[in-house]
């Protein structure tokens, strides 16, 4: 940006970082013991902790965490990584804000900034940088991201992909030129914890791979491409290894209900033993009147024959505001000590 009056306004309203909530630093399960004691949504919390505590202290259990929205940018970044550093999930399914806009583009060294400031989003545009809410992303950074996509792109064999492989490669990517120890992606990729995006393209990711595609198709060579059928076929074959499962859900949208149909896709191959996800949490604020997948209740994706009934809550909370807790509640009551890492993503090494 050549303009100095413009430069020094950007950097005005980029001066705050968001600064991701430490779930080691504090005991919340005073607080979640307390709550069990009240009603409504305290209640539910409570009662979701105790169920996601329950996933960690079953020793056959598999634990999914699903991630949708941007509570990523909003500070619980750090809270998903601890989650994978100790053990506590053994996959992820995610969308790609939440992995390539979010985490990667932290590990890659740029941050998140507070919206102290609101102006009109039209001054924003002209000063490249992008809202979430009361949250902000430099545009330039941000575009960095798209050419490092495209550069791990233009490295790999050109073959098909799932978004779980391509992700494993952005680990990799991280542990050689990152720059923040605590990425969800890296970490992923150092404890042999899959990550699928079944919607990986409809992220900052997708303008390096079309980047990567086109510049391909021009010179008239392979490229790389994204298999979602594979995607699909990987989490089906995970659930169908895994036996027991476990949901924490946050939000809702394409990795809720992908994550759900692993157990139908499981019955169409055949494998009609395979249960039903036993344990199922999911904390969102989406209306359950407008008949949408992030809104429709667990009871409700039990009649698809999906979850268990008998252990499920759902938490109607902006998720920034009560993940925390539940994390660091089962953080300090310690069963992920006693867990056996799954390492999912060596079943798929070659």
């Amino acid at each position: 940006m050549n303009d100095p009056l413009k430069s020094n306004r950007k950097a005005e309203l980029l001066s705050t970082q968001v600064e991701h909530i430490d779930i080691t630093s504090f005991d919340a399960r005073p607080i979640i013991d307390a709550m069990g004691k009240m009603s409504f949504t305290s209640r539910d919390l409570a009662r979701a902790t105790g169920i996601y505590n329950d996933m960690l202290s079953d020793k056959d259990c598999t634990v999914f965490l699903v991630i949708a929205g941007s509570t990523s940018a909003g500070g619980c970044m750090d809270l998903y990584a601890e989650l994978v550093r100790n053990n506590m999930v053994d996959a992820v399914v995610a969308t790609g804000a939440t992995i390539v806009d979010m985490d990667f583009f932290e590990g890659l060294g740029h941050k998140h900034y507070q919206a102290l400031e609101v102006p009109d989003d039209d001054t924003l545009r002209s000063l490249y940088i992008d809202r979430i809410y009361d949250t902000y992303i430099d545009e330039d950074d941000l575009q960095n991201v798209d050419h490092t996509i495209f550069e791990i792109a233009e490295s790999l064999e050109p073959k098909p992909y799932s978004s779980r492989a391509f992700i494993r490669e952005m680990g990799k990517y991280l542990v050689k030129h990152g720059k923040k120890e605590n990425s969800l992606v890296k970490l992923a990729y150092e404890n042999d914890v899959p990550i699928f995006c079944p919607a990986f393209v409809d992220s900052s990711a997708g303008f390096g791979l079309v980047k990567h595609q086109v510049d391909a198709m021009k010179a008239g060579k392979p490229y790389m491409v994204l298999d979602a059928i594979a995607d699909f076929r990987e989490l089906t074959q995970i659930k169908i290894e895994a036996g027991v499962s476990g949901l924490l859900m946050v939000g809702g949208g394409v990795p809720k209900n992908f994550i759900q149909d692993t157990v139908v896709c499981a019955e169409i191959l055949g494998h009609e033993d395979v249960d039903v996800h036993k344990y199922a949490v999911q904390v969102t604020v989406a209306d359950v009147r407008d008949g949408a997948c992030s809104s429709s209740t667990l009871q409700e994706a039990a009649s698809w024959g999906k979850v268990n009934t008998a252990i499920e809550q759902m938490v109607f909370a902006e998720a920034g505001s009560v993940m925390p807790l539940l994390a660091s509640d089962a953080y300090h009551r310690e069963h992920w000590k006693k867990r056996e890492p799954r390492r999912w993503a060596k079943l798929f090494d070659q």
